[in-house]
């Protein structure tokens, strides 16, 4: 998983509430276990409005997602974190999400950003015509214009995602504690290093 420290450019001013997994990645795209590629299918339904923003000049590619009060919500699937990163979303900007989705989001190094709604409106205006920035480090979400806007986050989710670490990452951290228990593990009890040759 790639540090998350500062994520800086355009943001897709969706803003729609209540946005599902289903409308995040239809589930005909759940056949695969491939990350590669989702992004294709990322919010496919709206994209196929040629109007849609996802595929406008402006914010093709935008690092940044402003959506309404509980994204995420619906089913389980950690599809939609994949599919939000394959279209090089990296953080979504949220008066609220979906606990589940929230917690795949943060696996998947996606920095989900909770801000009130007032927050939300004025993101929205900005993002119409220029950049976002977040920090966090700072835990702070400004703009151009010197609105600077707090949000907090779970420590240890902040740890990770400064440092880069995934469930896997957290472990080999470890690697030194874990190989010195073994190894007393095996000198202690020698009976559960055999083989069962």
């Amino acid at each position: 998983m790639e540090p998350v420290h500062h994520i800086d450019g355009r943001a897709i001013p969706f803003g729609r509430k209540n946005i599902d997994t289903d409308v995040i990645i239809p589930a005909k795209w759940l056949k695969t276990i491939s990350r590669e590629g989702l992004g294709r299918g990322a919010f496919e339904t709206l994209r196929s409005d040629p109007e849609n923003l996802f595929d406008s000049p402006t914010f093709k590619g935008a690092p940044i997602l402003i959506a309404g009060d509980n994204f995420g919500c619906g089913s389980s699937r950690e599809h939609a974190a994949w599919a939000l990163l394959d279209l090089g979303i990296k953080a979504v900007i949220a008066p609220s999400f979906s606990d589940i989705f929230s917690g795949n989001a943060f696996k998947n190094g996606i920095l989900t950003v909770v801000v009130p709604q007032e927050t939300i409106d004025r993101l929205m205006e900005v993002a119409q015509t220029d950049p976002i920035a977040i920090d966090l480090e700072a835990q702070t979400v400004t703009t151009p214009f010197q609105d600077r806007f707090a949000f907090e986050i779970d420590p240890f989710r902040k740890h990770c995602l400064l440092n880069g670490l995934d469930e896997v990452g957290l472990t080999l951290a470890r690697d030194a504690a874990i190989g010195a228990f073994e190894g007393t593990v095996a000198a202690e009890r020698p009976f559960l290093a055999r083989g069962t040759a």
